[in-house]
């Protein structure tokens, strides 16, 4: 009864609402970091917000395009609200917009969940650090923000490295495209078995690349919630 009840009370933000803003990142600190903006304007997709600032610095956050948010709001009743979202883009106005995808209201929950678009899945990624240093490696995980991979630790691979990466995309419609992109290692973890877990975040990627690693995340998500 508890859960249908949370449906039905299922509601969107509305303009002037304060949202409370988490950014996906590899780096846990600034996972946990919380960020507060104000809703500016609704569209049927997408939905406009002030640049978020950190609610204990009173420092702006800068946001990229694919970022993957974590976001809660309060109705006037005091009940909070959860949704996951990403950035879709900026606008120039009086005072900057940042762009997000507008969640489905089945989407919208009261209970918090941490489960950003980053998908657990096993793709093949060509990875190239130079003409001499490079191989194929398959992803622990990915997203429209970054992805990591498990490689041997023999690729001399580093943190600050800029690697060019060919990312193998499925669909569930049993077709298959490759998104090409450019990141940068930000950590680098020692797992049990001796191999490597390298954890990397986008630095130039084609929009069109970055919706397919995100369409792919979209489909899996679903294919969670069948089960």
């Amino acid at each position: 009864m508890r859960l249908k009840n949370q449906a039905v009370n299922r509601v969107l933000p509305k303009i002037n609402q304060i949202l409370h803003i988490q950014v996906a990142s590899v780096d846990e600190d600034e996972a946990r970091q919380e960020y507060k903006t104000r809703v500016s304007d609704l569209q049927e997709h997408h939905i406009s917000i002030e640049v978020p600032i950190h609610e204990g610095t009173g420092r702006l956050k800068k946001l990229y395009v694919g970022d993957e948010l974590s976001i809660v709001f309060i109705t006037d009743g005091g009940i909070k609200h959860y949704f996951n979202s990403y950035v879709l883009g900026f606008r120039e106005d009086t005072i900057r917009q940042v762009i997000i995808k507008k969640p489905e209201l089945e989407s919208i929950t009261q209970i918090q969940r941490r489960t950003f678009l980053r998908i657990t899945a096993q793709l093949e990624i060509a990875v190239r650090l130079s003409e001499q240093v490079r191989f194929v490696a398959l992803t622990d995980d990915v997203g429209g923000g970054g992805i990591s991979f498990i490689c041997d630790p023999q690729w001399p691979l580093k943190f600050g490295d800029r690697l060019q990466c060919w990312l193998l995309v499925p669909y569930k419609s049993n077709t298959a495209e490759h998104a090409n992109f450019i990141s940068e290692v930000v950590r680098i973890k020692t797992l049990e078995t001796g191999r490597q877990l390298v954890m990397l975040k986008f630095i130039e990627i084609a929009e069109m690349d970055r919706q397919r690693i995100i369409r792919y995340c979209f489909e899996r998500q679903i294919d969670f919630r069948k089960k």
